[in-house]
Protein backbone atom coordinates (compact mmCIF):
# COMPACT_ATOMS: atom_id res chain seq x y z
CA UNK A 1 0.00 0.00 0.00
CA UNK A 2 2.80 2.41 0.93
CA UNK A 3 4.54 1.73 -2.39
CA UNK A 4 1.43 2.88 -4.23
CA UNK A 5 1.24 6.13 -2.23
CA UNK A 6 4.90 7.09 -1.94
CA UNK A 7 6.07 7.04 -5.53
CA UNK A 8 7.49 9.52 -8.00
CA UNK A 9 5.84 9.37 -11.41
CA UNK A 10 3.24 7.06 -12.89
CA UNK A 11 3.54 3.90 -14.95
CA UNK A 12 2.09 4.26 -18.44
CA UNK A 13 2.00 1.60 -21.15
CA UNK A 14 4.68 2.18 -23.78
CA UNK A 15 7.09 3.99 -21.45
CA UNK A 16 9.89 2.12 -19.72
CA UNK A 17 10.30 4.64 -16.88
CA UNK A 18 7.80 6.50 -14.66
CA UNK A 19 6.41 9.58 -16.37
CA UNK A 20 4.41 12.71 -15.60
CA UNK A 21 1.84 14.61 -17.65
CA UNK A 22 3.63 17.75 -18.87
CA UNK A 23 0.34 19.55 -19.41
CA UNK A 24 -0.52 19.23 -15.72
CA UNK A 25 2.97 20.34 -14.73
CA UNK A 26 2.76 23.46 -16.91
CA UNK A 27 -0.67 24.34 -15.53
CA UNK A 28 0.62 23.97 -11.96
CA UNK A 29 3.65 26.11 -12.80
CA UNK A 30 1.32 28.78 -14.15
CA UNK A 31 -0.70 28.81 -10.93
CA UNK A 32 2.43 29.13 -8.80
CA UNK A 33 3.80 31.84 -11.09
CA UNK A 34 0.67 33.97 -10.64
CA UNK A 35 0.85 33.49 -6.86
CA UNK A 36 4.55 34.30 -6.57
CA UNK A 37 4.41 37.21 -9.03
CA UNK A 38 1.47 38.80 -7.17
CA UNK A 39 3.22 38.33 -3.82
CA UNK A 40 6.50 39.81 -5.04
CA UNK A 41 4.68 42.70 -6.72
CA UNK A 42 2.94 43.43 -3.41
CA UNK A 43 6.34 43.64 -1.72
CA UNK A 44 7.75 45.94 -4.40
CA UNK A 45 4.72 48.25 -4.59
CA UNK A 46 3.58 48.32 -0.97
CA UNK A 47 6.45 46.90 1.08
CA UNK A 48 4.02 44.29 2.46
CA UNK A 49 5.59 40.84 2.92
CA UNK A 50 2.49 39.07 4.26
CA UNK A 51 1.35 37.54 0.97
CA UNK A 52 4.90 36.52 0.10
CA UNK A 53 5.26 34.67 3.41
CA UNK A 54 2.07 32.74 2.72
CA UNK A 55 3.24 32.12 -0.85
CA UNK A 56 6.51 30.62 0.41
CA UNK A 57 4.59 28.27 2.72
CA UNK A 58 2.27 27.20 -0.12
CA UNK A 59 5.18 26.76 -2.55
CA UNK A 60 7.26 24.76 -0.06
CA UNK A 61 4.38 22.55 1.06
CA UNK A 62 3.51 21.71 -2.53
CA UNK A 63 7.09 20.81 -3.41
CA UNK A 64 7.54 18.71 -0.27
CA UNK A 65 4.56 16.61 -1.35
CA UNK A 66 5.88 16.38 -4.92
CA UNK A 67 9.36 15.23 -3.97
CA UNK A 68 8.86 13.12 -0.84
CA UNK A 69 5.36 11.66 -1.23
CA UNK A 70 3.88 11.63 -4.73
CA UNK A 71 3.33 14.32 -7.38
CA UNK A 72 -0.23 13.06 -7.92
CA UNK A 73 -1.07 14.28 -4.41
CA UNK A 74 0.48 17.74 -4.76
CA UNK A 75 -2.32 20.36 -4.52
CA UNK A 76 -1.22 22.51 -7.49
CA UNK A 77 -0.74 19.46 -9.71
CA UNK A 78 -4.23 18.27 -8.78
CA UNK A 79 -5.58 21.68 -9.76
CA UNK A 80 -3.53 21.48 -12.95
CA UNK A 81 -5.07 18.10 -13.72
CA UNK A 82 -8.55 19.53 -13.28
CA UNK A 83 -7.73 22.45 -15.58
CA UNK A 84 -6.34 20.34 -18.46
CA UNK A 85 -8.38 17.17 -17.94
CA UNK A 86 -9.80 17.29 -21.48
CA UNK A 87 -6.39 17.68 -23.18
CA UNK A 88 -4.39 14.74 -24.51
CA UNK A 89 -1.55 13.99 -22.04
CA UNK A 90 2.03 14.74 -23.04
CA UNK A 91 4.24 12.37 -21.10
CA UNK A 92 7.70 13.37 -19.85
CA UNK A 93 10.29 11.49 -17.82
CA UNK A 94 9.78 11.81 -14.08
CA UNK A 95 13.49 11.61 -13.19
CA UNK A 96 14.50 14.97 -14.60
CA UNK A 97 11.40 16.61 -13.16
CA UNK A 98 12.28 15.33 -9.70
CA UNK A 99 15.77 16.78 -10.05
CA UNK A 100 14.30 20.15 -11.07
CA UNK A 101 11.81 20.10 -8.20
CA UNK A 102 14.58 19.33 -5.70
CA UNK A 103 16.18 22.58 -6.87
CA UNK A 104 12.88 24.37 -6.28
CA UNK A 105 12.54 22.72 -2.87
CA UNK A 106 16.03 23.89 -1.89
CA UNK A 107 15.23 27.47 -2.92
CA UNK A 108 11.97 27.28 -0.95
CA UNK A 109 13.79 26.11 2.19
CA UNK A 110 16.23 29.00 1.94
CA UNK A 111 13.31 31.42 1.64
CA UNK A 112 11.64 29.78 4.64
CA UNK A 113 14.72 30.33 6.80
CA UNK A 114 15.28 33.92 5.69
CA UNK A 115 11.74 35.23 5.43
CA UNK A 116 9.79 33.29 8.06
CA UNK A 117 12.23 31.97 10.66
CA UNK A 118 14.64 34.93 10.66
CA UNK A 119 11.90 37.35 9.50
CA UNK A 120 14.43 39.18 7.34
CA UNK A 121 15.03 40.00 3.71
CA UNK A 122 18.26 40.50 1.79
CA UNK A 123 19.66 40.36 -1.75
CA UNK A 124 19.58 36.56 -1.31
CA UNK A 125 15.79 36.50 -1.02
CA UNK A 126 15.48 38.88 -3.96
CA UNK A 127 17.68 36.71 -6.18
CA UNK A 128 15.81 33.53 -5.18
CA UNK A 129 12.45 35.16 -5.94
CA UNK A 130 13.74 36.20 -9.35
CA UNK A 131 15.07 32.69 -10.08
CA UNK A 132 11.76 31.11 -9.06
CA UNK A 133 9.81 33.49 -11.28
CA UNK A 134 12.07 32.76 -14.25
CA UNK A 135 11.83 28.98 -13.73
CA UNK A 136 8.04 29.05 -13.33
CA UNK A 137 7.53 31.39 -16.29
CA UNK A 138 9.66 29.32 -18.68
CA UNK A 139 7.85 26.15 -17.58
CA UNK A 140 4.34 27.56 -17.91
CA UNK A 141 4.78 29.81 -20.96
CA UNK A 142 7.27 27.90 -23.11
CA UNK A 143 7.22 24.36 -21.72
CA UNK A 144 10.96 24.66 -20.99
CA UNK A 145 12.09 23.07 -17.73
CA UNK A 146 15.26 25.00 -16.87
CA UNK A 147 15.97 22.79 -13.86
CA UNK A 148 15.82 19.73 -16.12
CA UNK A 149 18.67 21.18 -18.18
CA UNK A 150 21.02 20.53 -15.26
CA UNK A 151 19.94 16.88 -14.98
CA UNK A 152 22.22 15.68 -17.79
CA UNK A 153 25.17 17.67 -16.43
CA UNK A 154 24.77 16.28 -12.92
CA UNK A 155 24.00 12.63 -13.72
CA UNK A 156 26.06 12.45 -16.94
CA UNK A 157 23.19 10.80 -18.76
CA UNK A 158 20.62 11.95 -21.28
CA UNK A 159 17.12 12.58 -19.99
CA UNK A 160 14.30 10.55 -21.51
CA UNK A 161 10.92 11.72 -22.79
CA UNK A 162 11.48 15.48 -22.72
CA UNK A 163 8.71 17.98 -23.58
CA UNK A 164 8.49 18.52 -27.32
CA UNK A 165 11.01 15.68 -27.84
CA UNK A 166 13.88 18.16 -27.30
CA UNK A 167 16.04 15.31 -25.99
CA UNK A 168 15.96 13.62 -29.38
CA UNK A 169 18.43 14.78 -32.01
CA UNK A 170 16.48 15.52 -35.18
CA UNK A 171 16.16 18.18 -37.85
CA UNK A 172 13.56 20.85 -37.30
CA UNK A 173 10.53 20.83 -39.55
CA UNK A 174 10.13 23.70 -42.05
CA UNK A 175 7.44 25.37 -39.92
CA UNK A 176 9.93 25.56 -37.02
CA UNK A 177 12.71 27.27 -38.95
CA UNK A 178 13.27 31.02 -38.67
CA UNK A 179 14.17 32.97 -41.78
CA UNK A 180 16.46 35.99 -42.01
CA UNK A 181 13.43 38.16 -42.81
CA UNK A 182 11.69 37.04 -39.63
CA UNK A 183 14.76 37.85 -37.55
CA UNK A 184 14.94 41.29 -39.16
CA UNK A 185 11.28 41.85 -38.24
CA UNK A 186 12.05 41.08 -34.59
CA UNK A 187 15.03 43.46 -34.61
CA UNK A 188 12.90 46.12 -36.30
CA UNK A 189 10.20 45.64 -33.67
CA UNK A 190 12.73 46.15 -30.86
CA UNK A 191 14.08 49.25 -32.62
CA UNK A 192 10.52 50.61 -32.96
CA UNK A 193 9.98 50.18 -29.20
CA UNK A 194 13.22 52.07 -28.43
CA UNK A 195 12.32 54.88 -30.82
CA UNK A 196 8.79 55.07 -29.37
CA UNK A 197 10.24 55.61 -25.89
CA UNK A 198 12.23 58.61 -27.12
CA UNK A 199 9.36 60.08 -29.17
CA UNK A 200 6.33 59.50 -26.94
CA UNK A 201 7.79 59.27 -23.43
CA UNK A 202 6.71 62.77 -22.35
CA UNK A 203 3.23 62.31 -23.80
CA UNK A 204 2.79 58.90 -22.17
CA UNK A 205 3.75 60.33 -18.76
CA UNK A 206 0.66 62.55 -18.74
CA UNK A 207 -2.13 61.20 -16.56
CA UNK A 208 -5.25 60.26 -18.60
CA UNK A 209 -8.33 62.39 -17.89
CA UNK A 210 -11.64 60.98 -16.75
CA UNK A 211 -13.57 60.83 -20.03
CA UNK A 212 -17.04 60.53 -18.47
CA UNK A 213 -16.29 62.39 -15.22
CA UNK A 214 -17.13 59.31 -13.13
CA UNK A 215 -14.31 59.89 -10.62
CA UNK A 216 -15.30 63.59 -10.10
CA UNK A 217 -18.94 62.61 -9.58
CA UNK A 218 -17.91 60.01 -7.02
CA UNK A 219 -15.88 62.58 -5.10
CA UNK A 220 -18.73 65.08 -5.23
CA UNK A 221 -21.12 62.47 -3.84
CA UNK A 222 -18.90 61.70 -0.84
CA UNK A 223 -20.25 63.23 2.41
CA UNK A 224 -18.10 66.05 3.75
CA UNK A 225 -16.34 65.52 7.05
CA UNK A 226 -18.05 67.26 10.02
CA UNK A 227 -16.25 70.35 11.28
Amino acid sequence: MANKIIKFGEDVDGYNIPVLNEREVRAAAGLLFVLMFTAILTVVMKGDFLLLKYAVVIFLTDFLVRVFINPKFAPTLILGRLIVFNQTPEYVGARQKKFAWVIGLTLGLIMLVHLLIMNAFSPITGIICLICLIFLFFESAFGICLGCKFYAWFYKEKAQYCPGEVCEMKDRQPIQKTSTAQLMIVLGFIAWIVVSVFIFNDDFRQKPHDLFGIESQAHAAEPSAPE
